[in-house]
């Protein structure tokens, strides 16, 4: 588990900004406890201080998973934001649309959301 660079870091931040804007200081720069982005297997994952330091013992062939996984680089090197950061996005985001029970279920079943 290694820190971004610095080309990774901007990918992963452009990426973050269309979904949350301005918001994303408030998701890097945290009051509670600080947070950091770490790529491990070309996923970038979002972790607390105190879990990175527990995952630090570990070994990096047996470790699986730390953290929330924001998102994940493909081979041609771009990055694609995965439906665990959803939790994270939810909370930052710049748009909202509410959905009534039966708009839900049509957004599930694949179909377009109707406005009222």
């Amino acid at each position: 588990m290694r820190p971004l660079t610095e080309d990774e870091t901007k990918a992963v931040f452009e990426k973050l900004s269309r979904y949350v804007g301005q918001n994303l200081i408030q998701l890097v720069n945290r009051t509670d406890e600080p947070h950091f982005f770490r790529l491990h297997r070309e996923r970038v994952f979002y972790v607390s201080e105190k879990q990175l330091k527990m995952a630090e013992h570990i070994p990096r062939k047996q470790l699986m998973s730390v953290g929330t996984i924001i998102g994940k680089f493909t081979k041609t090197r771009k990055f694609r934001v995965q439906i665990t950061a959803l939790d994270y996005l939810a909370r930052f985001a710049r748009y909202k649309v509410w959905l009534k029970a039966p708009g839900e279920q049509t957004f599930l079943y694949g179909n377009n959301v109707i406005r009222v």
